[in-house]
């Protein structure tokens, strides 16, 4: 397939989990992808991935909770690329505990990273997008911003994503950007593995009791979830704008 010949795309938090895969994804069907995560030492070796295939890729570093980090980072893209197509607001951390327990620190750092990261990177982009008529933005969501114990920070923020979501979606429509998000449930990460370690689980029992709880039997992968982001930064979403696509299994 190459549905994204001649799109540039901006993946965060691209160094692994589903934001490597997505940026691996999109490479694969034609997409030159600029590689964001905290570093570009990080984010290396999804670059390197992605040339071995065959694709073209580069890495860059920058904190997406800076808006001036953001937009020079952007800038840079531009540069090299020509624009910016595509916007992949993946970059996300978790500092869970019960809420009586919360460090204002540990709060104000997740909905940095996981919700102010979403607005810096959308803000930088559309200034492209608004310009040529044309852009895909997709955000990660999750499915714990229906409620989940020991979360109350990241669920505010992924909660905040699908109200961003919508209303960019109102915002940018007239211009021919379309903006979705997707929500996850359980994907098989890293991010997963350290939830498991809080509450004192090897990660791979972890999973195996989360998959009893899902209709699919399993847990998800991420390519999975980079599936549904290719499609929704596709023409073949061009009609679909202002939606959460939820990724779970059929879980309630």
């Amino acid at each position: 397939m190459s549905r994204f010949t001649d799109k540039v795309a901006v993946v965060t938090g691209a160094a692994r989990g589903i934001g490597a895969a997505t940026a691996l994804r999109l490479a694969a069907e034609g997409a030159a992808v600029a590689v964001v995560d905290l570093s570009a030492d990080r984010a290396r070796a999804t670059v390197d991935a992605i040339t071995a295939q065959g694709g073209t890729a580069r890495a860059y570093g920058c904190d997406v909770a800076d808006l001036d980090a953001v937009e020079a980072v952007f800038a840079q893209v531009a540069s090299d690329f020509g624009t910016v197509h595509i916007l992949v607001n993946n970059a996300g951390v978790t500092r869970d505990n019960l809420f009586f327990k919360m460090p204002k620190d540990d709060w104000d750092t997740v909905l940095a990273v996981n919700l102010t990261s979403a607005y810096n990177c959308s803000r930088a982009a559309q200034t492209y997008m608004v310009r040529q008529r044309y852009g895909k933005i997709v955000s990660l969501s999750s499915r714990s911003a229906l409620g989940n114990r020991g979360q109350a920070n990241y669920a505010a923020a992924k909660a905040g994503i699908q109200g961003l979501t919508a209303t960019l979606a109102i915002e940018l429509g007239p211009y021919d950007v379309n903006v979705n998000a997707v929500a996850p449930g359980y994907i098989a990460t890293a991010m997963t593995a350290a939830t498991a370690a809080r509450v004192g689980a090897d990660a791979e029992e972890h999973q195996r009791l989360a998959a009893e709880r899902t209709p699919l039997r399993r847990v998800g992968r991420p390519e999975e979830v980079a599936s549904v982001v290719a499609f929704l930064a596709s023409e073949d979403a061009s009609y679909v704008s202002g939606q959460t696509l939820y990724i779970n299994g059929g879980a309630r």
